[in-house]
């Protein structure tokens, strides 16, 4: 066992290279100790390097780690104000970051962790600094002759470091001659932060945690005998993580050639199976119609898989909304053996153009190598110029799959969607375009038949989403509100007009009147008050989501009349700053807002806060509609009213996805209606129909959530007084009449 014997080299660079099967494979190989000083750890980085792993232990290998705990900003502002001894935030941070496998590779990785603690054959110490982080990146891998190899750079211990993101690492080896004096000096380093004796450091003990992990994951006697073709689980809450979230990418195949994961093949649905089946048939055309949180993307990326494995020569464009999701596309692709080329104007990948110019030019050049190439973009970069340009000169088939694609049936898209794919895949779960017949004709002719289509109602029998409580919150506009509702209505109707297909329409300036009209319903200023009782039973609580709109809320000095001044509600007060200041002033939770304002790191922070429980609620925009995967959400206040069924059904589909001890989800729906309904009794037929049209959109928004919710027979029994008291029928709701707009 030497590292003498081993070709090393003295940099590696994660994306130029596999570093797993290059460095740590190999070296750990014929090693007996490893001593690793890290920002974070995560034991998927186990899980990387596996097959070293296996002979490292059966040397008699032991681990010592150095790291730092993840501390939420409620920890930190603890220690700074004295509130709790410090270490007793640090032991509870570091617990509270323990979670249960889901699955049983998670449960063996989890058991070697253990196993390997309570021999004694890995030690874990916690660094802190007396202001900042502890950021180092320090390791040590040692053979028994008394050779080791000194490494730095800028990668952690997790997966996510070593497979996906771009990462260098610079190797010192103890007997040559040029490079001796650097191992010895980082070798040095790391024996005095381990023994407590770096002056800038303080090196801490917890025994609490070693014993936690231990009594949680350790199930049998450990397992040291790893396959090498060894398969990785789905990135969940099974992982032991200080701090990094990962990503999976086997290193032991050939890279960037699409495989189905073990563990897909072995658990993928009946209706995935069938979606995949049926488009290869349509000859790898048509449209996945699958309820949000039921597997759209990983359907769509064993799609991908299917297509290549027929043709093997692709060139393959998955085209989403949003800069976040294409970065969570990319976090589910990577478990498919493809690495992506990730196209957006800020991507981590900052040389992504001349990936893309590269990977045309190999697959014309060399085809027998480079067969085959993903891009994970967002709609606006997949629409530019240089873009289009670069499709141009692809020569191989090409396979086009758009996330959230009823956004296709737009003008500036379906300009771009040409014959030049051959291939075409849609996913959503809302593929009809709300009031745009031709768009979504469009759609159907240019991307095929529905493959398959599973609804929210099958899902939810099959255990694959979460059942629901539905409770609507009926609250009214002010006179005021409603005087200037009604105005802008009859204004709309100067500005209507009747399509080729029947259908009442809006002018481009009775959309900009709709818009205002809908964000007086959107910040109705008694929605606050009944967020306020609402919330009240909630605020000791924690996986809370609140959806805001777009708007502002206006106070009014007598809500109960008066003028209402849309111009003035310009600079009224935000609806998500008054939500924020309800929750976190008057009710004392901890929350933090989730718009287009926070950048993709934010998100993360957020997301991983909210999933932990460190945080109890977000509010958010629009831009939590679309694709965002936040599964541990239990309670939605819904604010926003919407009269698009897309949204609305997104927006509850938000809460409807399975985690561990979330038996159900509950859903507040804040529903305006113009007037209050005991006084609506006594109201004339003409005086009802002035806020008609308001009341059948929320009608539409009642009956679709109560349709399925666990408590809906208290649900259609107000909806059954609102029709009645409005004389609204089951046929009204269903037909829209150039009426509809002045009522």
């Amino acid at each position: 066992m030497s590292l003498r014997n081993i070709q090393i080299e003295s940099e590696y660079r994660n994306l130029h290279g596999n570093i797993i099967r290059d460095f740590y494979n190999p070296l750990l190989s014929e090693a007996i100790a490893y001593d690793r000083s890290v920002g974070f750890f995560s034991s998927t980085a186990l899980s990387c390097f596996s097959v070293g792993l296996c002979s490292f232990l059966k040397n008699g290998g032991k681990i010592r780690l150095v790291a730092t705990p993840y501390l939420s900003t409620e920890d930190i502002q603890a220690m700074r104000d004295g509130y709790k001894a410090r270490n007793e935030i640090i032991e509870n941070a570091l617990v509270r970051n323990l979670f249960e496998p889901e699955n049983g590779k998670e449960v063996e990785r989890l058991n070697m962790l253990a196993n390997l603690i309570a021999e004694c054959r890995m030690d874990i110490k916690i660094a802190l600094t007396k202001a900042g982080m502890y950021h180092e990146k320090l390791g040590i891998i040692e053979d028994s002759d008394g050779n080791y190899v000194a490494f730095s750079g800028s990668s952690n211990e997790s997966e996510n470091a070593f497979l996906n993101n771009y990462e260098s690492t610079d190797v010192f080896c103890s007997w040559k001659d040029f490079e001796k004096d650097r191992a010895l000096k980082k070798k040095n380093s790391f024996e005095k932060i381990w023994n407590g004796t770096d002056d800038a450091l303080e090196i801490l003990e917890f025994p609490k945690l070693k014993d936690e992990i231990i009594r949680r994951y350790k199930k049998t006697a450990p397992k040291f005998d790893m396959d090498e073709d060894f398969s990785y689980e789905p990135p969940k809450i099974g992982e032991m993580n200080l701090g990094e979230s990962s990503a999976k990418y086997s290193p032991l195949v050939k890279k960037n050639v699409p495989m189905m994961p073990k563990w897909f093949e072995k658990n993928i649905f009946d209706y995935q199976k069938e979606a995949i089946d049926n488009w290869a048939k349509q000859g790898f055309c048509g449209i996945f119609d699958m309820a949000t949180g039921t597997g759209k993307t990983l359907t769509g990326l064993g799609a991908v898989t299917r297509c290549f494995e027929s043709n093997k020569k692709l060139a393959t464009f998955i085209v989403v909304p949003y800069q976040h999701l294409v970065e969570q596309w990319v976090e589910d692709v990577v478990k498919f053996n493809i690495r992506p080329i990730i196209a957006y104007s800020t991507s981590s990948q900052i040389d992504w153009k001349d990936r893309l110019k590269k990977a045309v030019r190999d697959q014309k050049i060399r085809p027998s190598e480079k067969s085959f190439f993903c891009v994970v973009t967002t709609n606006a970069t997949f629409k530019s110029n240089f873009v289009q340009d670069q499709l141009k000169n692809i020569k191989a088939d090409c396979l086009l799959v758009v996330d959230e694609a009823h956004n296709a049936g737009a003008g500036g898209f379906k300009k771009i969607l040409d014959s030049k794919f051959n291939y075409r895949l849609a996913l959503s779960a809302t593929i009809d375009r709300h009031g745009d017949d031709e768009g979504t004709r469009f759609l159907y002719d240019y991307f095929g038949y529905v493959c398959v289509s599973y609804g929210l109602e099958k899902a939810i029998e099959e255990k694959k989403l979460t059942p629901y409580k539905y409770y609507p919150i009926i609250i009214h506009l002010t006179d005021g509100e409603f005087s200037e509702y009604k105005r802008l209505t009859k204004e709309m109707l100067q500005h209507t007009r009747v399509s080729k297909s029947g259908n009442v329409e809006l002018d481009s300036y009775g959309e900009l009147l709709a818009i205002k009209r809908s964000r007086i319903v959107a910040g109705a200023q008694n929605k606050l008050d009944a967020f306020r009782k609402c919330i009240e039973p909630y605020k000791k609580k924690t996986n809370i989501l609140v959806y805001c709109g777009a708007t502002t809320v206006v106070y009014d000095s007598d809500s109960s009349g008066g003028e209402y001044d849309f111009d003035k509600s310009e600079v009224g007060e935000r609806q998500i700053i008054a939500v924020t200041k309800i929750l976190g002033n008057e009710m004392g939770m901890s929350v933090s807002r989730f718009t287009s304002e926070e950048d993709i790191a934010s998100r993360r922070v957020i997301t991983e806060n909210f999933k932990n429980e460190n945080l109890q609620a977000i509010v958010a925009i629009k831009c939590l509609d679309e694709g965002v995967n936040i599964p541990s959400i239990k309670t939605a206040f819904i604010l926003a009213s919407t009269t698009n069924p897309k949204e609305y059904i997104q927006r509850r589909g938000r809460v409807l996805r399975t985690w561990p001890g979330k038996e159900y989800a509950e859903i507040y729906d804040f529903v305006t209606l113009p007037q209050n309904i005991d006084a609506v009794r006594y109201l004339t037929d003409e005086e009802k129909a002035s806020g008609r049209a308001l009341v059948k959109n929320e009608l539409l928004r009642l009956k679709e959530f109560s349709g399925i919710a666990l408590n809906r027979i208290d649900s259609l029994c107000l909806i059954d007084e609102i029709q009645q008291v409005y004389q609204i029928t089951d046929k009204d709701l269903n037909d829209k009449k150039m009426e509809d707009f002045y009522e």
